[in-house]
């Protein structure tokens, strides 16, 4: 970026406060969230609704694991699963105003040292197919197999990411690149592999360093969102033999860490809402990471999902997929909502968010499945008409 565009950017915002998501709620919601626990079978349930960058109702109820007396906090930590995508693709777009990327910068060009091993398809997937779920890469048996093997490699994080990238470079594309929308971790994973070489440190020290620490998200890690030996958050659950079973911190109370850029961060409820209020302004406020007009790229689809009546919680039924969020219209809102779920099959979190109103909402819960998210649905329709103001 210029000197003369880094000026206009700050004239453009340093008349603008930056709206600080109060630490407490201003109306709770805890006695409209009660029932959820019991109705479908959830361990703790947390929700923060925003107007134009602020906090109006929040609430967190249940306990931390399942069958003890833990009551959840306001401030506890809840998994977001694949709703780290967000970030990714953020980052993504600060490396493109800097100049350092581009959205059609491929994936030969950035790995110029492998490309006499890679196929030729696999070199000419752009940031903006990864990014949109549309590169040809499938999660099948082969991410199993690659995070598997990955236990063996030596290294960082961005050495096993980078390890990862060769290893599936040779490899055939699932299907023609930008053919068809296909969910793929295995996409976001390479993804975080790019910008790390591009930011010459590994995704989670960029995302912390470029994102994290300017918006202020405090509460924000990488990881099972308890601390290893303790339940010091909410654990993640799972139903095993029709019982509730919690899972402590460790190698199966996360998604494997490898997979960070698709999906391994926590936050607590309100930092959750700063951030999707944040992105819900579109360039309203600081801090002024992206410029307004990346900031309506990042949430203007690039790829029809198609209906998908069987997608699992963290990926959209219908409608477009853009940069990390979906784009859905749903029956009880007027207009289309910006959207994303995450999971990493232990947890369930939900961010919508409107642009046009500068209104949404983020919903959390720590046990994830059917239930949960009809759980989540629903709660979605009673906040929407309960707040937004339209009919």
């Amino acid at each position: 970026m210029t000197s003369l565009n880094s000026l206009v950017r700050f004239l453009l915002f340093a008349s603008v406060a930056f709206s600080k998501i109060p630490a407490a709620e201003p109306q709770s919601l805890d006695r409209t969230l009660e029932p959820y626990l019991k109705d479908f079978g959830l361990p703790a349930l947390g929700v923060a609704v925003f107007r134009e960058g602020v906090v109006i109702s929040s609430g967190v109820v249940g306990t931390r694991r399942a069958g003890e007396d833990i009551p959840v906090r306001i401030d506890d930590c809840f998994h977001l699963g694949s709703d780290s995508k967000a970030f990714t693709s953020l980052l993504a777009a600060i490396f493109v105003e800097e100049g350092k990327l581009r959205w059609d910068s491929t994936l030969g060009e950035i790995f110029v040292e492998l490309n006499d091993k890679m196929n030729p398809e696999f070199a000419q997937i752009t940031v903006e197919e990864l990014l949109s779920h549309s590169s040809g890469l499938s999660d099948g048996s082969e991410i199993v197999d690659l995070i598997n093997r990955s236990y063996q490699q030596q290294g960082n994080m961005d050495e096993l990411r980078y390890w990862m990238v060769k290893e599936t470079a040779p490899k055939p594309l699932d299907h023609p690149r930008g053919s068809k929308f296909d969910y793929s971790n295995l996409g976001y994973t390479i993804a975080g592999a790019l910008l790390e070489r591009i930011g010459g440190k590994s995704w989670e020290e960029l995302v912390t360093e470029r994102i994290i620490e300017p918006l202020e998200l405090k509460s924000a890690g990488f990881g099972p969102q308890a601390s290893l030996g303790k339940v010091d958050a909410p654990l993640g659950h799972l139903i095993e033999e029709g019982k509730t079973k919690a899972m402590l911190a460790g190698p199966n109370g996360d998604n494997p860490l490898i997979l960070g850029p698709a999906g391994t961060m926590h936050m607590s409820v309100l930092d959750f809402a700063k951030w999707v209020a944040w992105q819900a302004g579109e360039g309203k406020r600081l801090p002024a990471l992206v410029s307004p007009d990346t900031m309506k790229k990042l949430h203007a689809p690039v790829i029809d999902t198609g209906l998908r009546e069987n997608a699992p919680p963290g990926t959209p039924k219908t409608g477009g997929y853009a940069l990390g969020w979906g784009q859905v219209t749903e029956d009880w809102a007027p207009d289309p909502v910006i959207t994303h779920t995450g999971s990493n099959t232990l947890n369930l979190a939900l961010a919508m968010f409107w642009p046009k109103t500068d209104f949404g909402f983020v919903i959390v819960t720590n046990i994830a499945g059917a239930r949960a998210d009809e759980a989540v649905r629903k709660l979605a329709v009673t906040l929407y008409q309960d707040f937004s103001g339209r009919p």
